[in-house]
């Protein structure tokens, strides 16, 4: 029958509308955008639009002016020139795919509407399933492909994409992230321009280092904060991925996301069903920063662990005292970080192993029992403290990893990978190796280690998971030789298994997915975890820039962000603590630093910090994020503010990026305030001898928004205490 029908994600399923002239026409519809199907039986499925949301008269003419015609999962094979999602090797060696629609089925899932378009190949019997999820409420459409083997041997899978979408030719620029170790989520923005853009990771573990699995398109040219049409794409995979955009002569941009197929061609039995991971689109019309609140809102509620759950403010031993762990002085930081105002206790590396302690990092790790000689009273000792203190307690482990010199190394070489007739390769330390994934025997163990320390202390409350090595060598001592090529996916399969386990088991407990610092900031691994260690860099001025690019795509909740020393441990600079608290501030508040180095004075402006942001803590976690001015435009500050859904509540933060005499900086309007509700300005973290000018006083949103407020360029201190860095913080709270 030919119809046009519109999924949209609510409890009632579809609604047939009239029309259509050339089969089933699928309008897959969320609160502001819609996605065009042409699933046609007997013919490929087509994408005809993806954009700002349709009316009916629009839909109803969509066919007459199609603004995209695409295969909206194009394989390869036949007319084999162009990039493709899909490429098979069938059972009797032909290479070619030729795929037809040959039904559509909708389903609702844990509240969600999931639109399913079944297809098979013409000559062979493989099953292609393409699959929508829209959610009731978000502005985000995740799409994956399930690949079924129902030929007589196996079939090689070539590339495997879990997306694609056309993207019209014309002034599109793409906005990506970048960077190293310490040196996470640089923004890089560039037009595209003919040939191909490929963004790809091959670490094996840790995905979001040099390279981001999320982009944005902004498609009326240069990108703009609150301003212009924006699509932005993430893929939900932990493990190595490949976004790949060609422009060719068609006048279309080709998007291509998944999993990076280099050396990990899938062999898929008889019978046997490939799933992809999902790959999350959205569109918005308000810029990247509503993109973001897209991707924000959708991740709070639907994909990060406890996204709703505000985080405690917390003190991470590590940059404190490092490996030189001790009774006496983790009391002395649980008393400190209490006597501030925190609530949260975290001991990082250093507190394990027997025969071999765990004093610098090259030992121990598999060997999770506790050094009784740094901690007589061992983990129940630390945990009386942290209660007599008022406070909760975190550790850190390393389960995915050992050493060579560990007894777990000693009894188990066979865990780790390791390729046949090589020497192994040993990363950190000279001595660490990681634990293959892909073995259900390291599975059982790396959920032991989670499971024992949780059931022997059920009053931890916080884990930090560190993986500090890619995979070093290609070679799984599990896998038969003919699937050596499986190890990329199958060890990931195996660590989302390990991580299903740790959850049903412990869903309390909160787990920061840390990885040689920013490693692991991505939607794959989410689900399972509460949040992410950002950086292993704590220098605010360059978190300023790390951050800004990590709230392109992720939520402030989830992003860890620490007050450290100065000067800092890894870039030597000396930057004043005010400074360090407000950027700390517009993340997941915490600190790393060893409290009893401090003065009175920062200690006290520390101790306010946590005060304020408790205030706040809300807003920043659980609002709207409005970035205004980007640190990358080299324009002498950087701005961002947060807004509650009901905007009767903001918080907006300002920094100086750079300083020179007689430095002239504009002014930064705000926005997502309401016009109509007038805001009473307090600032936080003061340390001036005098208050703003404008402290207490009554503006309207209008008027914030169209001028903003004056930044003072110093702070109005002692003579002795000025210095080149200045920051502000102002809370907006509205006057009924």
């Amino acid at each position: 029958m030919n119809r046009i029908t519109t999924l949209i994600a609510t409890a009632a399923a579809a609604i047939a509308l009239t029309g259509s002239a050339s089969g089933e026409i699928i309008n897959l519809s969320t609160p502001g955008t819609s996605m065009v199907l042409d699933a046609t039986e007997g013919q490929p499925l087509r994408i005809l639009y993806y954009g700002d949301k349709l009316s009916a008269v629009d839909l109803e003419n969509l066919e007459a002016s199609p603004l995209a015609h695409h295969e909206a999962y194009p394989v390869y094979g036949i007319y084999p020139q162009g990039e493709a999602a899909l490429s098979v090797t069938h059972a009797d060696g032909n290479r070619t795919t030729q795929t037809e629609v040959t039904g559509v089925s909708t389903e609702e899932k844990d509240g969600a509407t999931v639109t399913t378009i079944a297809m098979r190949d013409k000559a062979y019997p493989m099953e292609l399933k393409v699959n929508y999820k829209v959610r009731p409420g978000y502005d985000v459409i995740e799409t994956w492909v399930d690949i079924t083997n129902n030929e007589k041997g196996a079939i090689t899978l070539n590339r495997f994409m879990s997306g694609y979408l056309p993207i019209r030719y014309g002034d599109v620029w793409l906005s990506s992230l970048y960077g190293s170790w310490a040196n996470e989520c640089e923004l890089t923005e560039e037009p595209l321009t003919h040939g191909v853009k490929m963004i790809k990771n091959k670490d094996g573990l840790r995905n979001s280092h040099t390279a981001h699995g999320e982009v944005m398109f902004s498609l009326d040219g240069k990108p703009q904060e609150n301003n212009g049409r924006v699509i932005g794409a993430a893929l939900c995979y932990p493990g190595n991925y490949k976004l790949m955009v060609d422009t060719d002569d068609s006048d279309t941009h080709h998007f291509f996301a998944g999993i990076n197929e280099e050396n990990s061609e899938y062999h898929l039995k008889k019978g046997e069903t490939f799933t992809t991971p999902e790959l999350a689109l959205t569109y918005s019309n308000e810029g990247l920063s509503g993109a973001s609140r897209n991707f924000h809102k959708w991740g709070r509620d639907t994909r990060l662990h406890a996204g709703n759950k505000e985080r405690k403010i917390l003190l991470n031993s590590w940059e404190g005292v490092y490996f030189d762990i001790n009774e006496d002085v983790m009391a002395g930081m649980m008393e400190d970080i209490a006597s501030m105002g925190g609530e949260l206790f975290v001991m990082d590396d250093g507190w394990f192993g027997d025969k071999y302690p765990r004093n610098v990092d090259n030992s121990s790790l598999g060997d999770w029992v506790v050094d009784t000689r740094k901690l007589p009273h061992g983990i129940n000792g630390l945990l009386e403290t942290a209660k007599k203190n008022g406070i909760k307690f975190g550790i850190w482990i390393e389960p995915e990893m050992t050493n060579t010199t560990s007894e777990l190394y000693e009894k188990h070489p066979e865990y780790t990978i390791k390729a046949p007739n090589r020497d192994v390769v040993k990363g950190r330390g000279g001595t660490q190796l990681v634990l293959d994934m892909a073995n259900p025997k390291v599975q059982d163990l790396v959920f032991t280690i989670v499971d024992t320390l949780m059931t022997k202390y059920p009053e931890i409350d916080y884990i930090k998971w560190d993986a500090n090595a890619p995979v070093m060598e290609h070679g799984s001592q599990y896998l038969t030789s003919d699937n050596q090529s499986h190890l990329y996916i199958d060890y990931h399969k195996g660590f989302v298994k390990t991580l299903d386990r740790i959850r049903a088991a412990h869903p309390d407990v909160t787990i920061q997915a840390c990885a040689s610092g920013g490693g692991r900031a991505n939607w794959g691994v989410l689900p399972w975890f509460d949040e992410f260690w950002t950086s292993d860099n704590n220098d605010a001025l360059q978190r300023v820039y790390m951050q800004w690019g990590t709230s392109y795509f992720f939520p402030a909740i989830a992003m860890a962000s620490h007050i450290s020393a100065s000067p800092n441990h890894q870039t030597f600079r000396r930057i004043p603590t005010k400074f360090r608290a407000d950027v700390a501030m517009s993340g997941r508040l915490g600190l790393e630093m060893q409290p009893k180095d401090m003065n009175d004075e920062d200690r006290a402006i520390c101790a306010q910090a946590i005060e304020d942001y408790k205030k706040i803590r809300p807003i920043v976690q659980m609002g709207d994020l409005y970035r205004l001015q980007s640190p990358f435009d080299k324009k002498g500050a950087a701005s961002l503010m947060y807004v509650t859904p009901e905007k009767d509540d903001a918080v907006f933060f300002w920094w100086k990026t750079e300083t020179f005499m007689n430095q002239q900086l504009a002014r930064v309007p705000m926005a997502g305030l309401d016009p109509d509700k007038t805001y009473m300005v307090t600032e936080l973290n003061c340390i001036d001898n005098d208050p703003l000018p404008y402290e207490g006083k009554t503006y309207s949103g209008k008027f914030l928004m169209a001028n903003g407020l004056e930044m003072p360029l110093t702070y109005k201190v002692d003579y002795h205490k000025n210095t080149d860095f200045a920051s502000r913080v102002l809370r907006l709270t509205e006057v009924k």
